[in-house]
């Protein structure tokens, strides 16, 4: 059905005072997916119009879009969309930071511990010992990822590992802050054979100390870049520090849209909100601005890869991965992260004037406002 903004707004308003432990009825399930989709149908609208803007925009076979040089496109992303995933290798539980777009925002310090001397990947705990083990077992991904949470708080404990899968030939991409990176950490790193750097330049607010490692580690890494979450506050510190970063000779900045679960959706509450695919909850501003920075950069030619890593892309990616593993047709781990759907932080955008649905029709017999809707 193609439920009108005002129907919407009244079912949204009804569903939201409904108590926790009270789950919708098929009837008023199949209400509220009509009205994420008539949300969701605007979104990708404006995503088409922006797109369209953007000079020579890329895709990779229609599984993402970028622009820039295709030599520069970093290989993590390549192995997340093509290869085998992006298989995360775990260490570190703490961080110098505190976010408001981290996925664990309130709750990092009760952040599990790997434990002593242990990695966490695909779910076991492997001593470093244990990798040739299991590299002589599992066939080798394509690539890996060091994530969880911070690595440089104790990055001295990284070297041995990137060496083990680096000579096994296996793409590595390591994520940070950069706040506690150095000079010595940085090259002991790019020795060890890390093939790619992230630095997540919106935790420090694009602070000029962070931008100066980002030049410190081109010294080093074959590829190096900034991956963080697009915000307003990193929309504008990025656009005022434009010149410095450009000028630490990076190679890609992975602009990804952020996505919200149950620690980071307060922070941003009131916002105008939207369900991928009935997936991802992300702000509409998010991936907006991607696009917008990625006209600029096209139309100022900007030396550099500018990736758009939306909701979509993580789609593709999840249906590569499941692919790849043998996976069912049409499997994927992709969807919702919310055990209960948050029908409150939806009234923003059905009360917002300015945000209108594409079409609208009156509701079917017996799903009005009125009804009793089973």
């Amino acid at each position: 059905m193609k439920i009108s903004k005002k129907d919407a707004l009244n079912w949204f308003r009804f569903f939201a005072a409904l108590p926790e432990d009270e789950e919708l009825m098929p009837g008023q399930m199949e209400i509220a997916l009509s009205v994420f989709a008539q949300i969701e149908d605007a979104v990708r609208a404006e995503h088409e119009r922006l797109m369209h803007k953007i000079p020579g925009l890329k895709t990779l076979e229609g599984r993402t879009y970028y622009i820039g040089s295709d030599e520069k496109f970093p290989g993590g992303c390549r192995s997340c969309l093509f290869g085998t995933g992006l298989s995360a290798v775990r260490k570190t539980n703490r961080c110098d930071a505190a976010c408001p777009f981290c996925y664990d925002y309130g709750v990092l310090n009760a952040q599990p511990p790997v434990g002593e001397g242990m990695w966490e990947i695909g779910g076991t705990k492997f001593y470093e010992d244990d990798l040739p083990l299991l590299l002589s077992i599992h066939k080798k991904p394509t690539g890996i990822s060091y994530v969880y949470l911070e690595p440089f708080m104790e990055i001295e404990k990284y070297y041995g590992v990137v060496r083990v899968f680096h000579e096994a030939g296996v793409h590595q991409h390591l994520y940070t802050n950069g706040v506690h990176a150095a000079r010595e950490s940085l090259k002991a790193l790019a020795e060890a054979g890390l093939d790619e750097l992230r630095f997540n330049l919106g935790a420090s607010n694009c602070a000029s100390s962070v931008i100066e490692k980002i030049a410190i580690a081109k010294e080093y890494f074959p590829r190096v870049g900034i991956e963080t979450p697009m915000t307003p506050e990193f929309y504008e510190a990025f656009l005022r520090k434009k010149t410095e970063i450009l000028q630490t000779g990076l190679d890609f900045i992975n602009c990804a849209e952020l996505h919200l679960n149950e620690n980071n959706i307060g922070n941003y509450a009131g916002e105008n909100l939207y369900m991928c695919r009935q997936g991802y909850i992300s702000p509409i501003f998010s991936r907006n601005l991607t696009l917008t920075l990625m006209r600029q950069a096209a139309q100022e030619g900007w030396p550099i890869v500018m990736h758009d890593c939306s909701n979509r892309t993580k789609f593709a990616r999840d249906l590569n991965l499941r692919a790849k593993e043998g996976g069912w047709f049409g499997q994927s781990s992709y969807g919702c992260e919310f055990t209960r759907l948050p029908f409150s932080y939806f009234l923003p955008v059905l009360e917002d004037d300015a945000f209108r649905f594409r079409t609208e029709e009156p509701m079917p017999k017996g799903f009005g406002v009125g009804d009793i809707v089973l």
